[in-house]
């Protein structure tokens, strides 16, 4: 019996793996890393990516992009540490913009505060480890939707932990946070990011509202 053309066009698509979608995830978040993909995009390609269940949708997502994180002759992209410290007394610590974020952070800060902006934050791992020791002092962590939080092993003393609106947003996890160790004096904030001056006089919307 002899296949006829129509056959062909009824063949059902590959169906995507969890492997290949975590290979998509990876090339996106290498491309976001070496500035190809705006950070708006890369949310976006990464939960279309998560959603993929064929491999024609995956591919849809880095057609415009290299087949192999590194071209020969380009710049070697960041890569992640496994260990970032923060020892400090009396000061503050801040980590903003276009930062590569590590597997592990331990902070020891007595009388400073601590601030980790996520939003533009390069992440090429699924989890990261906070170790909290600060005393006298707020840490505080600016998400964007797919980061989520987890403050389970945290101990908190004459303090207050807060979670801004927006921050439990459901939808696909890029990054998740795990929070441990111990605030004495302090604070813990969770929030997104706020508006600028400018967007606050223009009345634009807040971020990701």
């Amino acid at each position: 019996m002899t296949a006829s053309p129509g056959d062909a066009a009824r063949t059902p698509e590959l169906r995507a793996s969890h492997a290949d979608r975590d290979a998509t995830v990876e090339l996106l978040r290498v491309a976001a890393g070496d500035g190809r993909l705006t950070p708006e995009e890369l949310d976006e390609r990464l939960e279309a990516a998560l959603g993929a269940k064929t491999l024609s949708e995956l591919a849809v997502l880095t057609t415009d992009l290299p087949d192999t994180p590194v071209q020969p002759g380009s710049p070697v992209p960041p890569q992640a540490k496994e260990l970032v410290r923060f020892d400090s007394r009396g000061g503050n610590i801040t980590r903003a913009g276009r930062w590569v974020v590590p597997a592990n952070i331990e902070a020891k800060v007595a009388g400073g505060n601590v601030k980790l902006d996520l939003t533009q934050a390069v992440v090429s791992q699924p989890t990261l480890s906070v170790d909290a020791d600060l005393r006298g002092g707020n840490l505080t962590l600016v998400t964007r939707p797919g980061i989520v939080v987890d403050t389970d092993d945290l101990a908190m003393r004459g303090g207050n932990m807060h979670f801004g609106k927006g921050t439990d947003r459901p939808g696909p996890v890029t990054l998740r946070v795990e929070v441990s160790g111990r605030i004495i004096g302090g604070n813990l904030v969770v929030r997104l990011p706020r508006r600028s001056f400018w967007q606050w006089l223009t009345r634009q919307p807040r971020p990701y509202s």
